[in-house]
């Protein structure tokens, strides 16, 4: 397997080319690192978010727009998918990188997870990169400034000036469409979390509807997540049978059919508080290689109309 860095940088290297077509802004910070930004200051778009979600997953999964309906109303929706789904979004695409120094919070996801290789899905999935440029996608209201590139660059082990920062708040279309393109990401996250071996899923499809995007970010996460729980459809192809696939989709949570604003809510806005259940898409089919196929979960628009506001 080529670097994920390697492969993401050229997706960089085509969002810094196409940035006035793709309603992108790049700024070099004192520090040398490049900040893309996707949808903070600058207007981004569909486009953007899509390129963003490739970063995000170095180029090994093929993300696309479709349209559909949500309770009869045309909504656009994203589709992943990839052959390399342990490596493409438990080693990068997660957002498993908190950021949080100098009154900067954010999230990040993408390849520069994989160096610093610290999180135990590392280890299952037998991945660690090594290269000398690095790719963080960051997940925040605010544009990251040199304090997280120094950080960066530190836990990666790479100079400052190698360091790349594409960045979208929540509350931004780029960030309603990353997040859809996320479905196939929680199903496989959900299974390594229940026991099984990420190694033994093949192949993953993913899609979920594009949440109508709010500056205000708490309506935002909101939406967002109920376009996963409620609207989120995934295909695995895996290796092995398992006795907890059931477990896999949102319905398997005590909290499901409640909006998760309400959820967050209850959870004193504690992202780290909220049950990891939650976190899951809407419809799963598991189809067991020379073995079973399993149906699991339903969509429901009912609660999708609710949450998107849709008259």
């Amino acid at each position: 397997m080529d670097s994920l860095n390697r492969m993401a940088v050229e997706l960089v290297d085509e969002a810094l080319d196409f940035a006035d077509e793709l309603n992108l802004a790049a700024y070099e910070l004192d520090s040398g690192a490049t900040v893309i930004d996707f949808g903070v200051e600058a207007d981004g778009g569909l486009e953007a978010g899509l390129l963003l979600a490739e970063i995000q997953t170095a180029g090994l999964a093929t993300v696309q727009s479709r349209m559909d309906r949500v309770a009869g109303a045309p909504v656009p929706h994203v589709e992943l998918t990839t052959d390399h789904p342990g490596i493409a979004l438990l080693c990068s695409q997660k957002a498993g990188w908190e950021l949080d120094m100098d009154g900067f919070d954010g999230l990040g996801s993408g390849p520069a997870r994989a160096i610093v290789g610290e999180e135990s899905e590392f280890e299952a999935v037998g991945y660690y990169d090594e290269f000398d440029l690095t790719v963080l996608g960051v997940e925040s209201v605010e544009l990251p400034g040199d304090a997280v590139a120094e950080h960066v660059a530190e836990r990666t082990g790479v100079n400052e000036t190698a360091v790349y920062l594409p960045t979208c708040a929540l509350g931004s279309t780029a960030g309603s469409v990353t997040t859809a393109a996320r479905a196939a990401e929680l199903a496989v996250f959900r299974l390594f979390e229940l026991g099984y071996d990420p190694l033994d899923v093949l192949s993953v499809a993913g899609s979920a509807p594009v949440a109508p995007v709010s500056y205000d970010e708490t309506v935002a996460m909101g939406r967002t997540n109920d376009a996963l729980a409620y609207g989120g459809e995934v295909h695995l192809t895996v290796a092995e049978d398992f006795d907890r696939f059931e477990e896999l989709p949102s319905s398997a949570a005590d909290e499901y059919g409640t909006p998760f604003a309400d959820i967050f809510a209850q959870a004193d806005y504690d992202f780290y508080e909220v049950d990891e259940s939650v976190f899951a898409p809407a419809s799963v089919t598991v189809d067991v290689a020379d073995g079973p196929t399993y149906a699991l979960g339903e969509t429901r628009e009912d609660l999708l109309a609710e949450s998107f506001g849709l008259a």
